[in-house]
């Protein structure tokens, strides 16, 4: 069955700000206090979206939600209209605000976790939406997220959503963040493999939390009807999440037979690589593994460069492509070791830099803007076209961020009742655009 890879990347929502809330991404944290340009944020994704898709590889577009989230603020005691309930969180808890303000849902890649039709028992699309109960500010996205994606994958012919898991510790579920695909073609069934930070009876991180547990992987494989015999499950290094690689997609990236990863990314590296080889070979595909030896890249410099959260993307001849930030240019000795690899023109052997600061900034590279999701021509003919980026769509989009988002929003100016109000009318207005429905609280 011939299928492809459609990237749909998150557009940066009008609150986009560097509150430092992810405590284990050090990114996030490190640039805390600092003003953001929501505008440039926004208009940097757009343009790595409109280049990849000129260069022939399939694009769609997902949503910002709405932020500050006065309905969470509400269920944490506070009263009155919405403007009043945003002037008494900054007043009383301004922390909460920051959280309920959040544009953290630009970072699809932990939208959800997605099976392909080609790997599932009753051969549809599977969606789960991330539970995401490590961190407050991200837990308030599954509601709006699930609606989304029911919006854009509709036909239930073709697809089939899930509830998210349970909100309980042991249940932390990250969405594709933690969920790599290897396969021959697109179309062909696949060898799925999750990376869980914690569970099956594993010692985990000291230092920061391990957000993705054995457990909840295990619950996503059962609901989207998957074979054990093409399903892995592999403990992330507890020491590399305690160096601030909180997400598996800041230590390896995988795509077709192919998996980029660092030298220390998994507890047990070999295991896991004898598995995942053995599994792909009943599949008749061909184990690719790429190792980033430490001896070149340290976690540090993966963690400061966000090497390993890049996208990788095959290209029509078999050959991949690796989309880094513009953070890996400038760091010497990450910029080596990629100037190494595509001399060798071995299977990845062209390397695309985008400039993306404003999310880099935050603590998301190209990875974590995008959720991939496998379709066949009838899946994609059967979701919705608006979201699918053309000339028009991005010349509309990057008119309606122009004219909404402002050029400068420090944590203090989460205080301002207006933005909610220029949020709502930005959002009214794209969900025209996108012809998306009311998927947002206040259009309820």
């Amino acid at each position: 069955m011939s299928a492809f890879e459609v990237n749909f990347d998150g557009l940066v929502g009008l609150t986009h700000n560097y509150a430092g809330l992810s405590f284990g991404n050090v990114a996030s944290q490190s640039h805390q206090n600092e003003t953001a340009n929501p505008r440039l944020a926004a208009l940097q994704g757009l343009t790595k979206m409109k280049t990849l898709s000129d260069m022939g590889f399939r694009q769609g577009v997902l949503p910002p939600h709405e932020r500050p989230c006065t309905t969470t603020l509400r269920q944490l005691g506070f009263s009155g209209s919405d403007a009043e309930v945003i002037t008494k969180a900054a007043k009383e808890a301004p922390r909460l605000l920051a959280m309920a303000s959040s544009a953290s849902a630009m970072w699809v890649a932990n939208a959800a976790t997605v099976s392909p039709s080609a790997d599932t028992l009753d051969g549809r699309v599977h969606f789960t939406p991330a539970n995401l109960n490590n961190k407050l500010h991200r837990a308030i996205e599954a509601e709006t997220t699930g609606r989304i994606l029911q919006q854009i994958f509709s036909d239930s012919r073709h697809f089939v959503h899930h509830a998210p898991l349970p909100q309980h510790a042991s249940l932390g579920d990250e969405g594709a963040a933690n969920h790599n695909r290897l396969c021959d073609g697109y179309g062909q069934p696949g060898v799925e493999v999750f990376v869980y930070g914690a569970g099956a009876g594993q010692p985990g991180p000291v230092r920061y939390p391990a957000r993705q547990t054995f457990e909840a992987s295990e619950s996503v494989m059962r609901l989207h009807q998957l074979s054990p015999d093409r399903t892995v499950f592999v403990q992330q290094n507890p020491s590399v999440i305690d160096q601030g690689v909180f997400h598996n997609d800041v230590i390896a990236v995988s795509n077709g037979p192919v998996l980029f990863y660092h030298q220390d990314a998994f507890l047990n590296p070999q295991g896991a690589l004898d598995e995942i080889a053995s599994k792909l070979a009943e599949t008749g595909c061909r184990f690719q593994p790429v190792e980033v030896p430490v001896s070149l890249v340290s976690v540090e410099d993966a963690v400061q460069t966000y090497l390993f959260n890049s996208q990788l993307l095959m290209k029509d001849n078999g050959k991949m492509l690796l989309v880094v930030p513009q953070e890996a240019r400038e760091h010497p000795g990450v910029w080596g070791y990629l100037s190494s690899l595509i001399d060798q023109g071995r299977v990845i052997d062209e390397v695309k830099v985008f400039d993306l600061r404003e999310s880099m900034r935050n603590g998301g590279g190209p990875a974590c803007l995008r959720l991939r999701v496998v379709l066949s021509q009838a899946e994609l003919n059967a979701t919705n076209p608006n979201v699918i980026l053309t000339d028009s769509l991005y010349h509309e989009l990057t008119h309606w961020v122009e004219k909404h988002y402002r050029d400068r929003l420090a944590e203090a100016d989460l205080a301002d009742p207006q933005l909610l109000e220029e949020c709502r009318t930005a959002l009214d207005e794209l969900t025209q655009i996108m012809n998306l429905g009311s998927v947002y609280p206040f259009q309820r």
